[in-house]
């Protein structure tokens, strides 16, 4: 029996290994490509004959990526904490609350995940644009401070958790925000953990949306900043390349810090 299960395991790894090398192919070719030369990137190899590690230092001054760093980050950092707040209010109302029309609110609300975002580009410009908020950070936060999948997300956290701890909780005094941030949000915790990953990548990696509402150089996303450099240095793929490996570590960094409570956060929810 043991044997077998061996053999099994062997078999299931041989398996996984060819696909994860091929899910890891295009980084492989991005990474290799931007240590390339000039004259080695019209070259189908994925790997150079010289790394040239000096590409990331020129394509750090080709263009003002410390300012485009900044934009991204105080972005995707107040895009992320207003999403985990939002999440785990509506994830509190739908999941550990009973009130009324519950059910229909709830489902009208999951429904607006059908909704293109090209179906709501233009109203959400409209209002953008009546607030003065055009070329400044509200335009990049305010629209996306709630997301449907992070309420429902962890509404299903809250509702896989036992009634008893919030009938004990108000026994011993609790209200509602006591028990919801003293004794809830820890339990919830992964599920919040997911909601904010995956907020955290939706803005970092926003490109559609910036370049519709900002104007100015200094207000540029590194996305934004990825795209212009491809304009004006279009045959320099190596440099290209270099910055956005450069570009995708902080989202490497967020995940890896925080990838057990995102595993743990998306098996909550599916369970729930």
């Amino acid at each position: 029996m043991i044997a077998w299960w061996r053999r099994h395991d062997l078999g299931t790894h041989l398996l996984l290994l060819p696909l994860g090398l091929l899910m890891a192919a295009p980084f492989l070719w991005m990474l290799g490509t931007s240590l390339k030369t000039f004259e080695e990137t019209t070259n189908l190899w994925p790997w150079p004959a010289v790394p040239q590690w000096q590409n990331y230092a020129e394509a750090w001054r080709a263009a003002p990526f410390g300012r485009y760093f900044l934009v991204s980050t105080v972005t995707a950092a107040a895009v992320t904490a207003s999403v985990v707040l939002t999440g785990l209010l509506g994830g509190y109302s739908f999941g550990a609350l009973r009130w009324r029309g519950q059910q229909t609110v709830l489902g009208v609300y999951l429904a607006t995940m059908m909704v293109p975002f090209e179906v709501i580009l233009i109203p959400n410009y409209l209002i953008v644009q009546k607030l003065h908020w055009i070329d400044r950070f509200p335009a990049l936060i305010v629209p996306w401070a709630a997301n449907v999948f992070s309420v429902f997300l962890v509404t299903q956290a809250f509702r896989s958790l036992p009634k008893d701890f919030r009938e004990a909780a108000m026994l011993d005094g609790c209200g509602h925000w006591q028990y919801l941030w003293r004794i809830a949000a820890p339990l919830v915790a992964p599920s919040l953990a997911t909601a904010a990953i995956f907020a955290f990548l939706g803005s970092w990696n926003s490109l559609l949306w910036p370049v519709i509402v900002l104007n100015s150089e200094r207000m540029r996303t590194v996305e934004m900043g990825l795209s212009s450099f491809l304009q004006e240095e279009g045959a320099s793929l190596h440099l290209l390349m270099a910055g956005s490996v450069v570009a995708l570590l902080p989202v490497l960094l967020v995940f890896l810090a925080m990838q057990r409570r995102f595993i743990e956060g998306l098996a909550a929810g599916l369970k729930g």
